[in-house]
């Protein structure tokens, strides 16, 4: 399929491996550039190796995202490699400690808060010039379907609400620029339901709507992201306004 995302030029953030990986995968497919941030120099370069291929351009910068200094500094590096940004992407994030409050220690909530929405808002302010000389572009930030409906780790759950809200007050904000910014709001992954089986059980008893997080029961395949992702910053995408994207239905297996 045609996205008409040939000769674009994105930023993932987290990039190096998981979802991040699977959307730079997804991106180099449809014969987009992309320019990925994340801790590990080693993980950069093994990435970097494996999406290579001629006619698309691959560039890597090592950043800790919390660090709003080193984030510019990443934005500017792989801006200058790919001769400008079309699209960022703000797919890293986590849980700093336990994720509650009851036994987080002194400013874990505040740290998890830095590396999910913080993050996400620095990457926009720091790509802003970019998109805007390129004559407008796509954000898309990676939330979580936790950040719709509360779930166990506190402060995950609220970081990842506050993106939503982040992308649908930014689409506002930015829309007179030509910008549009979106929310991807995966359901559980695979690996998720081996760590928090008694959280799946309790989520899967809850009535969301399956457009929204997938039958009850029914974790998410990490290839089911980028496919959502890329028609979300796609040209011919229609998905505008802080929207939470849908993920489409998973076949049965």
């Amino acid at each position: 399929m045609d996205l008409g995302l040939r000769g674009k030029r994105a930023l993932i953030t987290g990039g190096s491996k998981g979802i991040g990986l699977a959307i730079a995968r997804s991106l180099v497919a449809e014969g987009a550039s992309v320019g990925l941030v994340a801790r590990d120099p080693v993980t950069l370069a093994e990435a970097a190796s494996e999406l290579a291929r001629p006619g698309v351009d691959v560039a890597v910068a090592p950043a800790d995202v919390t660090d709003a200094e080193a984030l510019g500094a990443a934005v500017t590096t792989l801006a200058g490699h790919l001769g400008g940004l079309d699209l960022l992407v703000a797919n890293a994030g986590g849980t700093v400690g336990s994720g509650n409050l009851a036994s987080a220690g002194p400013g874990d909530f505040t740290a998890t808060f830095a590396l999910n929405a913080g993050h996400a808002a620095e990457l926009i302010r720091f790509g802003l010039p970019h998109l805007r000389a390129a004559g407008g572009g796509s954000v898309v930030v990676i939330s979580s379907v936790t950040g719709m409906r509360p779930a166990p780790r506190t402060a995950y759950a609220a970081a990842k609400a506050a993106e939503i809200h982040l992308a649908a007050t930014a689409a506002q904000e930015l829309a007179p620029m030509g910008i549009r910014v979106n929310a991807v709001s995966p359901g559980s992954l695979g690996q998720v339901q081996a760590r928090q089986p008694r959280c799946l059980r309790g989520l899967a008893g809850e009535r969301v709507p399956a457009r929204q997080a997938g039958p009850p029961g029914r974790s998410r395949r990490r290839r089911d992201v980028p496919a959502v992702r890329s028609r979300v910053v796609g040209h011919r995408g229609q998905c505008h306004g802080g929207r939470g994207a849908d993920l489409p239905e998973r076949p049965p297996l």
